[in-house]
């Protein structure tokens, strides 16, 4: 397939670029060239003729339609004179990608819109939290009606891998956590020579706050998210819908098994947690303040009781 010849007539003020031959990507460059070296400073129209074309590919025909609008921004009329059907065609085709949308920069958002959308955003969601409490709670009441309905099989295995399976990690995290604030406050109590005071803030500070929040933060990033994934996955794949047309509660199959299981394992992994995070602390207060283990759990016991 031959290159595209060039002819240029014209006045002045008028210019009729003639193509004939192909006109593709590999002879697009010479085009390009020739209109972008001529001058335009008394130019008022351009006419591209193509009738003399015998073949015109898809980059050349999105080219040809791009030339209308740059003329346009140098205040110069171009009108494009054709006939062939084949021609027409393939810049029709190619029409479409050439044409510019208007970019409609959208308002600024005010302050008071602002605040009032993540108002309803948050009144929603609070909406929707109170509906799936609500409805767990009346699913939890049909069951303890029914204590035959139980799902034992499903229970169990959402206690192995909801509890189970996490047991490692939160051990392994309390125990870091009380082995750090051991350590922290190890070098404060030596300064005044209050190491055995060491004992009454691990025991209180481990029992009433740091053990439930690390097991609540550990089970609720790692089974929890496990659990959305594993219902976002069957919506998503309409499982839930098939659930439904077939009679079956998605909370009662679904959800009810999952909760239970951690209301049942939450106590003992927050007592392993205990446990863990005081050995961390023990190991600390042994190395670092020669406490001894028998001393240690002697002023615990006299600080829990109190």
């Amino acid at each position: 397939m031959g290159g595209v010849s060039i002819t240029l007539t014209g006045s002045a003020d008028a210019l009729t670029f003639m193509l004939s031959g192909s006109l593709t990507l590999a002879s697009l460059g010479d085009f390009e060239k020739r209109l972008l070296h001529h001058k335009y400073a008394s130019v008022k129209t351009v006419h591209l003729e193509l009738d003399d074309l015998e073949y015109i590919d898809t980059a050349a025909a999105l080219f040809i339609n791009t030339l209308e609008s740059e003329f346009r921004s140098k205040g110069i009329l171009f009108n494009l004179l054709v006939t062939k059907k084949n021609i027409i065609q393939a810049l029709e085709l190619t029409a479409h990608s050439s044409k510019r949308e208007a970019v409609v920069s959208e308002p600024k958002e005010g302050t008071l819109e602002r605040i009032g959308r993540e108002t309803y955003d948050n009144y929603r969601g609070l909406l929707g939290f109170l509906a799936f409490i609500g409805r767990l709670f009346a699913t939890k009441i049909r069951l303890l009606l029914r204590p035959r309905n139980i799902r034992h099989k499903e229970i169990a295995y959402e206690l192995y891998e909801s509890s189970i399976k996490a047991i490692g990690i939160v051990a392994l995290t309390s125990f870091l956590i009380g082995l750090v604030v051991a350590y922290q406050s190890a070098y404060q109590l030596k300064i005044y020579g209050a190491n055995i005071f060491i004992v009454d803030m691990l025991g209180l500070s481990i029992l009433r706050e740091l053990s439930p929040l690390i097991t609540a933060i550990v089970i609720a990033g790692r089974s929890g998210s496990a659990f959305s994934a594993q219902i976002g996955a069957m919506k998503i794949t309409e499982e839930l819908d098939a659930m439904r047309s077939m009679g079956f509660d998605p909370y009662f199959f679904l959800v009810l098994p999952k909760i239970i299981a951690l209301m049942i394992a939450m106590p003992v992994m927050i007592f392993i947690s205990d446990i863990m995070a005081l050995f961390g602390g023990m190991l600390v207060a042994n190395l670092d303040l020669d406490i001894t283990a028998e001393l240690f759990m002697q002023r615990f016991h006299q600080v829990i009781a109190a």
